[in-house]
């Protein structure tokens, strides 16, 4: 199964900023882990701070990948290209969002993807991209 990680602006900071927010693990980390722990599988990894290089991976990907993971950043909540390419591809999206945004501010509660991804996983940490991989290769509880 091929599953791609792609991961918006300042998400390559994950382990360094706002630990409280985000945690003390980097992301680099918990990616190796989670091949090691999914060995059997095909995870790509892309994390871009540039919009315009998100949607190219989107549509990159989104046509041959039974799966993709976004965390689109900060641009969940301003981009409605990002939403609009989601839409565009047929692999199915599951959105992924380390804090619970909708426990923040009121901005951070809006997502232009949301609408257009299989699913929305929010709050659980970096769990929740295991979540949304067990989701995709048929580990559902």
């Amino acid at each position: 199964m091929k599953i791609a990680i792609i991961n918006g602006p300042n998400l390559n900071l994950i382990g360094k900023r706002e630990v409280d927010v985000y945690g003390a693990a980097s992301f680099d980390a918990f990616l190796d882990q989670l091949r090691k722990d999914y060995a059997n599988q095909e995870i790509s990894y892309f994390q871009s701070n540039i919009e315009g290089e998100l949607i190219d991976e989107i549509q990159r990907v989104g046509f041959d990948h039974d799966g993709i993971i976004i965390n689109p950043g900060g641009y969940t909540h301003t981009s409605v290209a990002i939403g609009d390419a989601v839409a565009a591809i047929t692999s199915p999206v599951v959105e992924v969002h380390i804090s619970n945004i909708f426990s923040r501010e009121e901005f951070r509660k809006i997502s232009h993807v949301s609408a257009k991804a299989k699913g929305v996983i929010s709050g659980l940490g970096l769990q929740g991209y295991r979540l949304a991989l067990d989701y995709f290769i048929g580990n559902r509880p």
